[in-house]
């Protein structure tokens, strides 16, 4: 069976694959965009799926539920066009024109099942997470791995609060959590900070925020319905303590899923997708990075929808650009 061809592929689901597929959609582009199937753990539409109330995204003034705002997205992206196919592209071909793809099952064959003029990789990134005992009960019931997005909820204002990191996103996302907290306890494994001396500094000085050093948490502990208290233990002394907390806060990284392009396309030390600075281009022309598969630093759902709608604008310059050589081509 022929591949199946198209003008330009979207792999990745979340605010910047379906903001990509929209605008392309309304080009005429005719996109197809593959959401997977629990790819990188999580089911299509990314990590939104898995919170709860979002308050920060424009356009709804009394927030959303992150699965229903994908849900609209999607709905959006199809209305425009789009074709939505629920399967995982397992494999990437990006050493000639057109790219090539493999879905999921098919990998080991030598003909693709799809190939593309041009590919927008929006395949996102995951926070760590530690895997303690009651995570997965309270995991956004008072466990969280963004700041930012979940530290204005009402069950964590004036409540005591815990941040896990000792780089200088813990310490950035400590302070920010003082504006809602009563105090922030910072749990770091070590006897010192990773963090910068500014931001240590910051962190250490600040009258809102403990630090424990040597401390690590061992188990996430609460009511059945809401975490209540983060459950300790010194690293050198094996003193066991108990935290009471009405919020967790993992700061400890995020992985980027980048495992389908290494090799191919340029990362940087972390495993991030290197783009262009102020584009979505990549080191493969006609390949296109957006949302935080590319974006360690802001991680937000509204800058990867904005990163999706450059990938698609930069997308359809490249697709310009190559049928006009392709038909001067022509006319030689």
């Amino acid at each position: 069976m022929a591949p199946q061809h198209r003008k330009v592929a979207v792999i990745g689901s979340g605010p910047a694959g379906h903001t990509a597929a929209i605008y392309l959609a309304r080009a005429n582009l005719e996109p197809i965009l593959f959401e997977g199937l629990m790819a990188n753990g999580f089911a299509p539409g990314g990590q939104l799926t898995t919170t709860t109330d979002v308050e920060n995204y424009p356009g709804f003034p009394k927030g959303v539920l992150g699965g229903q705002l994908m849900d609209l997205m999607r709905e959006q992206s199809v209305n425009c066009g789009t074709t939505i196919e629920t399967e995982t592209i397992a494999k990437l071909d990006t050493s000639s024109r057109p790219f090539k793809l493999w879905r999921e099952g098919t990998e080991s064959q030598e003909e693709p099942t799809d190939t593309a003029d041009a590919v927008i990789i929006a395949t996102g990134a995951s926070a760590r997470r530690m895997n303690l005992p009651g995570e997965d009960k309270y995991w956004q019931n008072g466990i969280s791995a963004c700041a930012v997005c979940d530290g204005a909820v009402p069950i964590f204002r004036n409540k005591p609060l815990v941040v896990i990191g000792g780089g200088d996103s813990a310490a950035e996302e400590a302070i920010y959590l003082t504006k809602y907290g009563s105090i922030v306890h910072v749990l770091v494994r070590r006897d010192q900070l990773r963090a910068s001396k500014v931001m240590a500094k910051r962190l250490l000085t600040h009258p809102k925020v403990k630090v424990h050093f040597n401390t690590s948490a061992t188990e996430a502990i609460g009511d059945g319905k809401l975490l209540t208290a983060v459950a300790t233990i010194n690293n050198v002394t094996k003193e066991a303590g108990k935290i009471e907390a009405s919020g967790l806060f993992y700061a400890i990284g995020h992985d980027p899923a980048t495992s389908l392009v290494k090799g191919q396309i340029e990362l940087d030390e972390e495993g991030y997708i290197k783009t262009v600075p102020g584009s979505s281009v990549t080191n493969i022309p006609g390949v296109f990075a957006a949302g935080d598969v590319q974006d360690k630093r802001y991680r937000q759902a509204i800058t990867s929808a904005g990163s999706g709608c450059m990938a698609a604008l930069d997308a359809e310059r490249y697709l310009s650009e190559l049928e006009s050589e392709i038909a001067e081509g022509d006319r030689k």
